[in-house]
């Protein structure tokens, strides 16, 4: 279910990825605002906030990052996701921690946008009081529970914010615990459709997803780096 406000606002000052995405997304039945920078794209948020924002980091007048602290200044809720050029620069985001929901790398699968827009607006449907259904129910292992169907997760107790991807990741590791899963496998189910992502990039979503658990829990240490093969859940 999607939630009341399902526009999804496209800024990118490139015409081409601004006017593909705009027309992949009304072909999925989403009303489409497109804008060239973020100046222009903050002048109409001011008036009234989309349902979602995709967003480019480099653009004149106002770059992304900006205009994510401005969105997040007035919206905690309002979910986005940026459009990176570089891994250099999903770096940047990463460390910076300015509010975005999830990140996709330039060149990106079409397919895996949309199936990306699709889960953060159940996420909002959901969290804006929709009916929950009834399959996938929470897993617990320990003092960990995982929403499948809110991407929602809570340590012992204590909600923790996750990105779509950090989820999905976690999601995997959690599933087979005390089992290695290496960074193609992480991959895979971080990116399912998106065959441009580095090794950095997935070390980059790991590291951020344990910094979030230290800092609700200075003693956590769940998520075990497994030199030369990958990561894997700690058994208790």
């Amino acid at each position: 279910m999607r939630p009341a406000n399902s526009v999804v606002a496209v800024v990118d000052d490139e015409e081409n990825i601004r006017e593909t995405v705009g027309f992949a997304l009304r072909r999925e039945g989403y009303p489409v605002e497109l804008y060239a920078t973020g100046l222009e794209g903050w002048r109409a948020f001011q008036q009234k906030l989309p349902g979602l924002v995709i967003l480019d980091i480099t653009m004149p007048e106002m770059d992304g990052l900006e205009l994510c602290r401005r969105i997040r200044a007035v919206s905690e809720s309002t979910p986005i996701i940026f459009l990176t050029s570089r891994d250099e620069e999903l770096d940047r985001v990463l460390g910076l921690e300015i509010g975005a929901d999830d990140y996709l790398c330039k060149p990106f699968s079409m397919r895996e946008l949309l199936a990306r827009v699709k889960v953060l607006f159940r996420r909002a449907a959901i969290d804006h009081g929709a009916t929950r259904p009834a399959a996938d129910a929470p897993v617990r292992l320990g003092e960990l529970e995982l929403d499948l169907q809110r991407y929602a997760v809570r340590w012992r107790g204590t909600p923790i914010s996750l990105t779509v991807t950090e989820f999905m990741m976690l999601h995997a590791l959690v599933r087979y615990p005390g089992h290695v899963k290496t960074r193609k496998q992480l991959h895979q189910d971080g990116y399912p459709h998106d065959a441009y992502v580095s090794d950095r990039t997935i070390d980059s979503h790991i590291k951020r997803l344990r910094r979030k658990f230290e800092e609700a829990d200075e003693t956590f240490d769940r998520v075990e780096t497994v030199y030369g093969l990958g990561y894997r859940w700690r058994d208790e």
